[in-house]
């Protein structure tokens, strides 16, 4: 040791200082800076930083939908991709080339999408004459039942609701809705040739896009980001496949029943049945009342009747036994959240934003859950998280 004693340390000033120090440091403060020290200066500086974030959200919003004519056949083409994807790799592992598995899948889905859209329009129009015919009968039926039924309902009144809707089919409004559609056909030509394109490469090279994006990240956040892409897809092709298999189940039981009770177009409403029940809660339903509609118009109100019982009975076999046996871990959305899913997908983009919505707020779940550490397949990318399953001390 040098001469002199043992080293001295500088010492610490005792807490009373520093706290004096930190008050006499808010004293010299401006008044403007202490207003935000206190509890209303740091809630308003908590809601300017929600209103920040609400406002990035909704341009961001706003941007995509000015390009939905990209965004959303990007969307359907990954949804598509996740669907099928495993279908690929079954068949790379089995020693198919890459390329030839992408085509075989690629060419597999496109004819099951032409098989489907041919049987309709082919069933739609062997049936169209006798549907026709049952329709003018059945609204001359309606027509009588109105008159002579116990509803204070004239014919003079009939006869004014008849007018105007002719009058409304004849509209200006009408004959601009007409072009407005000509253009939305337009549209989704081009939004399905893009779709096709982008789920080819989704096919082919998918995980070499994946790894494009992730070049700027490494280590942990790399991680993270690479096990999202993996949840996003899991999530996306269990819920496809699974949606997938309650559609067929809820189209062969009711279209079924629509051969059974000679139903026109059987066939076609089967199909629509099976294409609204990917749209949750209210797809299927929705679909099934048309088949009602359709039966009332041509068969009458008992038969009518028979297909709303047989429609909502095969609902609640599917909320009940088909969605937890068969969706499993894809979708664990609370129903609340699934409809104000759907509200805000079909006021943002239609009918496509409903189908959408769904799958892309699970999707939203499982990538906070990855992010958070909540997952526990995440477990070897925080040390720190207690094995899955622990109790908490």
């Amino acid at each position: 040791m040098p001469a002199g004693g043992p080293s001295a340390t500088p010492s610490r000033p005792p807490p009373e200082d520093c706290m004096s120090s930190h008050v006499s440091r808010q004293d010299q403060a401006s008044p403007g800076a202490r207003a935000w020290h206190d509890g209303l200066g740091r809630a308003g500086s908590r809601a300017a930083q929600v209103l920040l974030i609400l406002t990035l959200v909704a341009v961001s919003i706003y941007g995509l939908l000015q390009i939905r004519l990209l965004v959303i056949p990007v969307m359907i083409a990954l949804i598509l991709a996740a669907a099928i994807g495993p279908f690929v790799n079954v068949m790379r592992r089995k020693g198919v080339p890459g390329a030839l598995a992408t085509v075989i899948a690629f060419l597999s889905l496109l004819v099951l999408l032409a098989a489907t859209t041919t049987v309709i329009v082919m069933a739609v129009r062997s049936e169209w004459d006798e549907l026709v015919t049952a329709a003018a009968s059945g609204l001359d039926e309606l027509q009588s039942f109105l008159l002579t039924g116990p509803l204070p309902i004239d014919q003079a009144q009939i006869n004014e609701a008849r007018e105007a809707l002719i009058d409304f089919a004849t509209s200006q409004q009408v004959r601009s809705g007409a072009l407005t559609g000509l253009s939305a056909v337009t549209e989704f030509i081009a939004g399905t040739t893009l779709m096709v394109v982008v789920l080819f490469f989704f096919l082919k090279d998918g995980e070499k896009i994946w790894n494009f994006f992730l070049r700027p990240f490494g280590g942990r956040r790399a991680a993270k980001l690479r096990r999202a892409g993996s949840r996003t897809l899991e999530v996306l092709g269990g819920y496809v496949r699974g949606t997938a298999i309650i559609a067929l189940v809820d189209a062969t039981a009711i279209g079924i029943a629509l051969l059974i009770l000679q139903v026109p177009l059987a066939i076609p409403l089967a199909m629509i049945v099976f294409l609204g029940a990917f749209i949750p809660l209210v797809g299927a339903t929705v679909a099934g009342i048309l088949a009602a509609l359709v039966a009332l118009v041509a068969n009458g109100p008992v038969v009518a009747l028979i297909v709303v019982i047989i429609v909502i009975a095969v609902n609640q076999l599917e909320g009940d036994l088909l969605q937890p046996i068969v969706m499993g871990n894809a979708l664990k959305l609370h129903a609340l959240v699934i409809l104000f899913a759907l509200t805000a997908g079909t006021i943002l983009a239609g009918i496509i934003g409903a189908v959408l919505s769904v799958p892309l707020a699970a999707v939203v779940w499982a990538i906070l859950q990855v992010w958070t550490a909540e997952d526990p397949r995440v477990e070897d990318l925080n040390p720190d998280l207690p094995p899955a399953g622990s109790e908490p001390t």
